[in-house]
Formats: C-alpha cells, structure tokens, sequence
C-alpha cells in the first residue's frame, strides 16, 4: 500500500485512494463541491486544490490517487490565494438568498467562504438570473441561481439510479441544471439528490420553510420501512414546536452504513414517519362496550387483559404478532406465550398489495424484523389462527400492529375472526378498522419513541434511539407485555429495552454475545 505525507503527517492508505479520503485518514479536511465517495469523479468545482512536492502547479486532490513517498501540502499560501479565487468563482453569480434558504444553518458555500473565502467582493455587474421554485418531481424543487454546477444531481441519477432525468443545458454562465423534454425526478430515491447538494439548489418540498435546520436535534435510527434497515437519523424539532405544522419529527436522513445502505435512502422510507404525529395515534388504553369507548387507566387495562388471559385455557389464546416489532418486544411476548403455553401464535399476514423491490436497496417485505421474529421463535399461520377464531375455538384473540383489514385476507373472513373470539385486544401504533373492533385497545410507542433494536433481512442487529417523547400514554410493546406478565404472576420482567436484550442475548443462541454497546451504530451480524 503507497505511503505518503501529508502536511507532515504519514499515512498509508489502499491502493487507488484520492488524496481527499487520504488526508481524512490523518484528520485533514480537504474542501470540496463536486467529489461525493458514492460518485464517480467529476473534478469540476477545482476547490480541492493542493500542492504536491515537484509538481509546479496546483492539483486537485479529487482525482489524484496516493503514490508511494508523495508529499501532499494542504495549506499553502498559493493554495489558500487558489481556494479564495474559486470560492469568488462560485459565489460571483450566487442570489442573497441565504435569509431564506433551506440549506442556510447546512450550506458548505456558507462554511467554506468563512474557513477558506473571506474575500472582498468585486462582482459590480448585475447577477445572472435563471429559474427559481421550479418543480422537478413530487419531492424536489430546484432554484437554479443557486445551483454551482457541481453535478452531483445529475450523477446520481446517471450512476445511482440509472434513470437519467437530469442534465446541464446550456452554456458559460448561463449552464443550468435541468429535466430532459417529457421527464420528471420522480424515482425512487429521487430525494437523495437534496442530501447530496452541497447548498440550496435542490430543496425537499415536504421539508421546504417548515423550521430552520439549527433548531433540529438528530438521533441515530434505522427505517423500519422494510427489511433492509437503512440507517437513518431522525431530525426533531424540539426547540420550535410551533413551527413545521406542530410536527415533531421534521425528517430523515440517510446515515451512511458501507454494509447496508451506504449513502442513500429511498423516498418510501424517507417520507414514512408521517403516522408518528397523525391524528390517527392511539395515546390512551381505551375499552370499548358496543359503540361505546371509554379511556381507561394502564393498571385497569392490564388487570382486565390479564384476567382474560387467566380465564382462557392456553389452546383458546390466539396472537397475531407483527415483524414491526422490535426484538425487546418479540422477546418479551415469547416470554409470555411461554408462561401461559400459548402455542397459536404468527406474525406472518399477506399484504393487500405485493410490495415492490429493487435490486439496489428496496425489499418486498416490509416489516424491519421479520428475521428476528423467525429467530426468536414466533413462526405460525395467522391464517389458522383467524379459521380456529371464527370456528370460536379461541377466546382471545391479541393482534399486534397489524390492520387485519388491510391484508390479502378476505374481509368477511377477517370480520368473522373477530366476532369469533369472545375477547379481542389490539396493541399498536395507530387507530385502524382492527382497533375499532377490539374490546380492549392497548397504545404503543412509534419507534422514534422509545429505544429497541431490528435484525434486517441480512441478520444484521441494529439499534434504534429514541428521539421524541412518546405521545400521550403510549408505551413500547415489551413494557406493555411486562406489565401483563407481571400482573400473571411472572417473575419480575427488565424496566428498560437494554435489559430485554440481555436476556434474549442469553436465552436465543443466534444472538449469544451481543450487548447493545457491541452493536453500537453499525450493528453486529447474528450467529446463524
């Protein structure tokens, strides 16, 4: 592997790398506009200029790979003199825009003008003028006169997506980023461009003047939108609530992971968090006599399912799980199902509608979990649950999540399930025509609320944070289910999601060893 210096620092790096990611490895940041890791190189902006011992010029650090005994030098007087002059370049034609422009608080022109511009302005002459809010795709705006022709966007689209929307029409200074006749940036990961622009060209139209960026707090996740497990941070607005329309999560990044997602994340992921703040969410134990529903307190809630439980034989006890939750929670019903000898229990529901896939990141299935619910043991056929339900040979009947309604299962089939069974309880997220036919409906926390780990489709184990408070009395799932358990009789169950995992890392042989601070932000694959 070639060693060489840079600024005075040795380091030696992997054949092929460019200085850029060479001189991150001793801590040195080289600026940039038009270099992103997951693209090809373009070597158009020319900010990356350094100065390399012989040569006479300086070179840009973009599309120069490491040699043995190179000797690299960042911060010359002649390439600070360069940086200022194309910094000057970029900005010459640039809209003072920045009072009102989303990518202000984020905006590497803004950064690198105050580490490597503070120039005097010359520009006298007016600016050049191009569109402004022109609409590319249902998730994109582009405000051209702020675009520097860096061309990340239209990579994206070239490499990533194959979909090839975009390009640079024109010429001089009057280039513009642009559709092709008769497109739309409508892919599926289209909003990614808006990650991968290095200032305010390219705006996310759900996020667009809904709270400045610097009152956002961001916490690690993962996207429970399927199996894959993007790695993801949740940006909150806690400091500003009555900005973004009272919404608490303001939007989801992608968290760069080489072994899941890399750099990107699709739009169905991107903009799924919706449901945190609906309307829809259950945030009170409710019990429901008829037409009638009446909020009722956790304890009386718990006591009245347990109780239900009690009276049923173990063969008149149905559960329908859900792969949406998380490991802790799966844990923490296996643990019940154990303690009652419950055996009728599944978590696997056909979708109404089959779900897309691609070969880049998108799965068909849906669920985060499904891995870790085969894992810890929760296989069966929902199917034979509901059949045993509306031959009322079960009593009770606890659904998970799921919107029975909403699956490939025959609505009358589904109805009759639920006549079926003498007591049904639903434990989720959201009302749904499911919840409006249980007797006793139990509020769960989303899972930007509460703490929790996925094991994706690979067998990867990661975890998720909490980022918000959960809304109302909402609880996760594995407290719910600990509260049960304990009002059963059970031994005393783990007070935070941590402890779950400690006992399910020792009871479950494919997650042997596995502590949440092994798993850390990359996660840990299982033993399979």
């Amino acid at each position: 592997m070639p060693r060489l210096t840079i600024n005075g620092g040795e380091v030696e790096v992997p054949p092929g790398t460019n200085l850029i990611e060479a001189a991150r490895k001793v801590g040195v940041e080289i600026p940039h506009y038009c270099y992103h890791p997951g693209l090809s190189v373009a070597g158009q902006c020319r900010l990356c200029m350094v100065d390399i011992e012989k040569t006479p010029r300086p070179t840009i650090a973009c599309n120069t790979q490491a040699a043995e005994g190179m000797v690299v030098w960042t911060e010359t007087d002649r390439v600070k003199e360069t940086r200022r002059s194309v910094m000057e370049f970029h900005l010459i034609n640039h809209p003072l825009d920045c009072p009102v422009c989303d990518q202000a608080g984020e905006c590497w022109l803004q950064i690198y003008y105050m580490k490597h511009g503070l120039y005097e302005p010359r520009m006298m002459d007016e600016k050049v003028h191009k569109p402004k809010a022109v609409p590319l795709g249902p998730h994109v705006i582009l405000d051209a006169e702020r675009c520097i022709l860096c061309s990340r966007c239209v990579r994206f689209c070239d490499e990533i997506t194959g979909t090839g929307e975009l390009g640079i029409f024109h010429r001089g200074d009057h280039s513009e980023i642009g559709l092709f006749p008769g497109r739309e940036l409508a892919n599926k990961y289209s909003g990614n461009v808006v990650d991968i622009c290095p200032v305010g060209a390219l705006t996310d139209r759900d996020f667009r003047f809904q709270v400045r960026v610097w009152y956002l707090d961001a916490t690690k996740s993962v996207c429970p939108g399927c199996a894959r497990g993007c790695n993801i941070d949740v940006h909150v607005n806690r400091r500003r609530p009555h900005h973004a329309e009272g919404r608490r999560v303001a939007r989801l990044k992608p968290r760069v992971n080489a072994d899941v997602n890399t750099w990107w994340i699709c739009d169905a992921g991107r903009y799924g968090f919706t449901f945190v703040d609906d309307k829809t969410r259950l945030v009170t134990p409710s019990r429901r006599d008829g037409e009638a529903v009446t909020d009722v307190a956790w304890d009386q809630a718990v006591s009245a399912v347990a109780a239900a439980l009690e009276r049923a034989a173990p063969g008149e006890v149905a559960v329908v799980a859900s792969a949406k939750m998380a490991n802790e929670d799966l844990w923490a019903l296996r643990r019940l199902l154990v303690h009652r000898g419950i055996r009728r229990v599944g978590f696997r529901i056909p979708p109404r509608v089959p779900g897309d896939e691609d070969a880049f990141l998108i799965k068909a299935d849906k669920n985060p979990n499904s891995l870790g619910a085969e894992l810890i043991g929760l296989e069966g056929n929902v199917r034979d649950l509901l059949a045993a339900a509306r031959a009322r040979q079960v009593k009770v009947l606890w659904i998970f999540g799921h919107d029975l309604f909403e699956s490939a299962l025959p609505e009358a089939d589904v109805a009759a399930a639920l006549r079926g069974a003498e007591t049904v309880i639903f434990t989720g997220t959201s009302a749904n025509a499911t919840s409006e036919r249980a007797r006793w409906v139990l509020p769960a926390a989303a899972w930007v609320e509460r703490e929790g780990t996925y094991t994706n489709f690979q067998g990867r184990v990661q975890r998720f944070r909490r980022a918000v408070e959960p809304l109302g009395q909402a609880l996760a799932e594995w407290d719910i289910l600990g509260r049960v358990l304990q009002a059963l009789g059970a031994e005393a169950t783990p007070p935070r999601a941590e402890r779950w995992f400690r006992e399910l890392a020792a009871a479950v042989p494919a997650f042997a060893g596995l502590t949440y601070q092994a798993i850390g932000d990359a996660g840990v694959m299982v033993t399979r």
